[in-house]
């Protein structure tokens, strides 16, 4: 079946599903392939689950007399083109969003910020692969007026792909630093990944830029786009600048849009690495219109809930939650933001730091040498990547161990600051402390 008469089907059912067990009635089911699964198998319960129509790329799996299952040679790259042909039918503008680290948060912030005045679709939770970006288009419909569309990347090429289904109309790279090492092998790899945004609008020759100006890796590959700049020195060419005010635990800003009027907001997330995020939904707003009052008042009321620059107070400890992720940029930024809050006693639990390949033993190192500079009341550790390391601080081989402890002995009314990779689990420990 050739996409035209797929995507003929779809306006028929605009929902579509990659999961067996999430059917909703009408909807149309892809049969994708994991590592330890294969959707096909699923077909036929996709569809007694309520789904309309389920696309299978296995013969074995087609039933040739059911209208309802349609054949095509690969599942993934048919939802991919879908996708793309619904983001061209539709024509919406399109903000594509990477980076190393803070592109969920400058998401989140910039579609709260374009909310305030336009009906915007954005990408959910941290839905930014291969298989999430061409979903989140697929939600797009006439209404939408703006689109905000975060793109991941762990492997060369990952953008290029990406890109090529979004076709964004503005870009946006928030920083580049060393993550997913191991796929990406140096950190020149990521800036040749995450460029590859930038190779995009270059060829598409318009299209606006958002970039951070003070970042040396993103304006040496920024040459021959329309660059709309923000940043926090007192450069002219800057569209958006802005200082860190306090951060007490909260970020609190100001901000000036072209030099003029100086603007106050005081955030809920904490970290003043956030400042950049915020300049960037700052500068983004501000072009597309979004009155400066409607801008502070998005930046103001965002409140993090995905375990990202967030503060969860018990009644025993206040924590600092961010537990999503880890690499070495993201946790040394962390730690120096840990080390300059005024506040006491301070307690790190550290994770280690995912995907780093041959690096792995030396950034871990890093952090343990500088922990070993500031002045913490106590630091745990855990992982088997921390433990390979020569460090005074106590250390756990896994988030069992830690919780173990905890039950054992709570700590109370400490600052902590929580952070590791995904994988370490360190999401469980907020229910202990």
């Amino acid at each position: 079946m050739n996409i035209e008469t797929l995507y003929h089907i779809f306006q028929q059912h605009p929902v579509v599903t990659t999961d067996s067990r999430d059917c909703p009635e009408g909807s149309i089911f892809f049969a994708l392939k994991g590592a330890s699964f294969n959707g096909n198998e699923f077909a036929q319960r996709a569809l007694e689950q309520g789904c309309a129509y389920v696309v299978v790329d296995e013969e074995a799996y087609h039933q040739a007399t059911d209208s309802r299952y349609i054949l095509v040679d690969d599942c993934l790259t048919t939802l991919q083109q879908l996708a793309h042909y619904h983001r061209r039918t539709l024509g919406t503008r399109i903000i594509g969003i990477t980076g190393t680290n803070g592109k969920t948060t400058t998401k989140e912030l910039v579609s709260a910020v374009l909310s305030e005045k336009y009906n915007v679709l954005y990408t959910l939770g941290n839905f930014n692969n291969e298989i999430g970006v061409p979903k989140t288009l697929l939600r797009l419909t006439a209404e939408h007026e703006l689109a905000v569309v975060e793109m991941g990347a762990s492997h060369p090429g990952d953008i290029k792909i990406l890109v090529d289904i979004v076709e964004p109309d503005y870009a946006i790279i928030t920083n580049v630093g060393k993550a997913h090492l191991q796929g990406f092998g140096s950190l020149e790899g990521v800036i040749k990944t995450k460029g590859e945004l930038y190779d995009f609008m270059r060829e598409r020759k318009s299209g606006k830029v958002f970039i951070h100006a003070e970042n040396e890796h993103l304006m040496g590959i920024a040459e021959g786009l329309d660059l709309i700049k923000y940043g926090t020195t007192s450069a002219d060419d800057l569209y958006v600048q802005g200082e860190v005010m306090a951060c007490d635990p909260f970020l609190r800003l100001a901000w000036t849009k072209d030099g003029q009027q100086r603007y106050e907001v005081q955030t809920k997330l904490i970290g003043t690495y956030n400042i950049l995020n915020m300049l960037a939904a700052a500068a983004i707003g501000s072009y597309f219109g979004v009155s400066v009052e409607q801008i502070n008042h998005a930046l103001t009321h965002y409140t993090p809930t995905n375990n990202r620059s967030q503060l969860d107070v018990t009644s025993h400890n206040r924590l600092i939650m961010d537990a999503y992720n880890a690499n070495p940029t993201s946790m040394m930024a962390a730690l120096q933001n840990f080390r300059d809050m005024e506040v006491s006693p301070k307690m790190a639990i550290l994770g280690d730091m995912r995907e780093l390949g041959e690096t792995s033993e030396e950034e871990h190192q890093k952090i343990v040498d500088f922990l070993s500079t500031l002045s913490l009341d106590e630091v745990w550790l855990v992982g088997e990547e921390f433990g390979k390391t020569r460090s005074p601080f106590r250390h756990f081989n896994d988030v069992n161990a830690v919780k173990e402890a905890l039950q054992a002995q709570r700590p109370e009314q400490h600052y902590i600051l929580i952070k590791g990779s995904n994988g370490i689990k360190l999401f469980q420990l907020p229910e202990l402390l």
